[in-house]
């Protein structure tokens, strides 16, 4: 069973990567230098797919900052709906998971 504390550093060595990793989508996004059309319509192809994968960071992102407010709180490992324990092997899975097996189909 891992302590709050590992899961604490997990939790905040993964906000640092996805951290990163949106910084990295950014200069993409920003280094486009192509004057084809046929080229601008590719790359924004790879635009919307870059957008979506930054969209998808923050959002993780947003689900770690809520779990490390769980931690300092001392309810990280709660499910937030009915206050049961989340099992060791769901937070395995989902670090940041607010929600029990049995809430998060029904949230």
């Amino acid at each position: 069973m891992k302590s709050v504390a590992t899961r604490k550093a997990e939790l905040e060595s993964r906000r640092a990567a996805l951290l990163a990793r949106i910084a990295e989508i950014g200069q993409e996004l920003d280094a486009h230098e192509s004057k084809d059309w046929e080229e601008l319509a590719v790359e924004r192809e790879g635009d919307e797919v870059l957008e979506d994968l930054g969209l998808s960071a923050q959002h993780e992102m947003r689900m770690i900052d809520a779990a490390l407010k769980r931690v300092e709180e001392g309810e990280y490992g709660y499910c937030v709906k009915c206050g049961a324990e989340i099992a060791e092997e769901r937070l395995d899975v989902l670090p940041a998971t607010p929600f029990c097996r049995d809430c998060a189909p029904r949230r």
